[in-house]
Parts: C-alpha cells; sequence; structure tokens
C-alpha cells in the first residue's frame, strides 16, 4: 500500500487501485482512519445522471492512492442515509436473486434469460416466477417468451408498451441470427472456392498437360501398326504369285 493518507477530505476525488488491478475514481464520501475505509462515490455503471455506484474500500487491500483533486472548504453535510429504503432494496436484490435460481432450475432458456435482460435495462420491477418473467405485477410473459405469450390486460398501457418491447427484441433477435448466419455461410462459401478451385486448376494442368501427348502417342502407335499391318500383307501376296508361277513353270 502506497501514498494512504491519515485523513481524506470530504469532497475530494481519489483513486485507488485493488488487490484485482482495477481502478476507482471517484468522490470522498467517508473515512474511517482507525479501520483504513474510504467510501467513494462514482459515475454510475448505467450512465444513468441520477445514480451513482458507490464503493467502500479497504485501503489496506489496495495497491496505490493517489488524490486527483483535494478539497479544503469544508464540504456541505450530506443528507442522512435513508436506511429503510437501503434494507428493502437489500431485500428485493436477494429475492430477486433467488427467483433467479429458481427460473435455472425451471429450465429457463437463453431466449427467456435475453428478454428478460431486455425488459430489465428499463424497467426495474421485473422478476421471475419460476420460468415466467413478471413485470410490475400486471404483466407476465410465459415460455416461449414471444408476443403471443403475453398475458395481461390487453388494453393497459403496461402491456401495450412490454409487448413493444418484446416485438422489437424478437426483431433484433433474429436480425442479428440472420446476420450472424450469413457470415458462417459466407465464410465458409470463401473457403470451398478457394479449395475447389484450386483443385480444378490443379486438375485441369495436369490433365491437359498428360493426356494430350499420351492420346497423340497411342494414335501414332495404331497409325504404325496400320502401316506395318498393311505392309505385311502386301509382301505376305507377293510369294503367293511367285510360287504359282513356279508351279506353271514347272508344268510346262
Amino acid at each position: 500500500m502506497a501514498g494512504v493518507s491519515d485523513c481524506f477530505s470530504i469532497g475530494s476525488i481519489v483513486a485507488c487501485k485493488t488487490c484485482y488491478n482495477k481502478v476507482i475514481e471517484g468522490e470522498v464520501q467517508a473515512f474511517d482512519p482507525q479501520t483504513k475505509m474510504l467510501v467513494l462515490k462514482c459515475p454510475a455503471s448505467n450512465n444513468r445522471p441520477s445514480f451513482n455506484n458507490v464503493y467502500i474500500v479497504n485501503l489496506s487491500l489496495v495497491g496505490d492512492v493517489q488524490v486527483k483533486k483535494e478539497v479544503t472548504t469544508p464540504a456541505e453535510p450530506s443528507k442522512p442515509l435513508n436506511l429503510q429504503r437501503i434494507n428493502n432494496r437489500v431485500r428485493a436484490n436477494i429475492e430477486q436473486k433467488r427467483c433467479l435460481i429458481a427460473a435455472v432450475r425451471a429450465g429457463v432458456t437463453n431466449e427467456g434469460m435475453m428478454l428478460f435482460n431486455t425488459i430489465s435495462k428499463t424497467i426495474n420491477e421485473v422478476t421471475w416466477q419460476g420460468p415466467n418473467i413478471v413485470i410490475m405485477n400486471q404483466v407476465t410473459i410465459t415460455p416461449p417468451y414471444t408476443a403471443d405469450n403475453i398475458k395481461g390486460e390487453t388494453h393497459s398501457k403496461a402491456y401495450i408498451h412490454i409487448r413493444k418491447i418484446v416485438e422489437k427484441h424478437v426483431r433484433d433477435t433474429q436480425l442479428t441470427s440472420l446476420r450472424q448466419q450469413q457470415s458462417n455461410n459466407g465464410q465458409a462459401s470463401g473457403q470451398q472456392l478457394d479449395v475447389v478451385g484450386g483443385g480444378d486448376i490443379s486438375c485441369s494442368s495436369s490433365t491437359n498437360g498428360a493426356t494430350a501427348p499420351n492420346n497423340t502417342t497411342h494414335n501414332n502407335n495404331n497409325n504404325n501398326n496400320n502401316n506395318t499391318n498393311s505392309n505385311n500383307t502386301r509382301l505376305g501376296s507377293a510369294p503367293t504369285t511367285q510360287q504359282q508361277s513356279a508351279a506353271v513353270a514347272n508344268s510346262q
């Protein structure tokens, strides 16, 4: 641990690197010198301006601490925390995790998980009820999680809004799957073209270069054989005539 101060002013900007090599930079909300616990307020990970991420850092386990901006003027007193609200959020998160575990055990598909994540990006009141997705206790989506599987008051604003989200999610998923399939088919066609094209060129060169001379040689051999047979035939007929002439002379 390096650069740890005995005290951090409320409102100062401090950056520290944890034992996992993760850099956390934020505004100091509180600091306990005895336990070396530092509370930092950072921008929200969901990019919502009204939200913040709050980290409680044990400075005994960090690798480096840097004060980016020191605040010397006394900070305004912080608003008191609503402990009841915090406890309610903790219980809600725990219950949501339990519902997610139950949904996984019930055999929720990847499509259901993806739709749940899509809805939860814009709506906080989303939970699992077995394999079913329940939104604001008003709309339920059952497997296979299409627009036809939405249950609720069809004329309510919640139902209409959820149906638009589901329909858009299904279209985006199908479009992504189609693009991925086309990309895979294009890569496969390119590889096949390279292999087949190369083989055809090689075979053509080998065939045209070797077969033509063999055919010419074969034809020449046939012609030579035919000429030889013809000569043999003519040579064979001459002795027969001489033998006939000798026979006539002898008879005379």
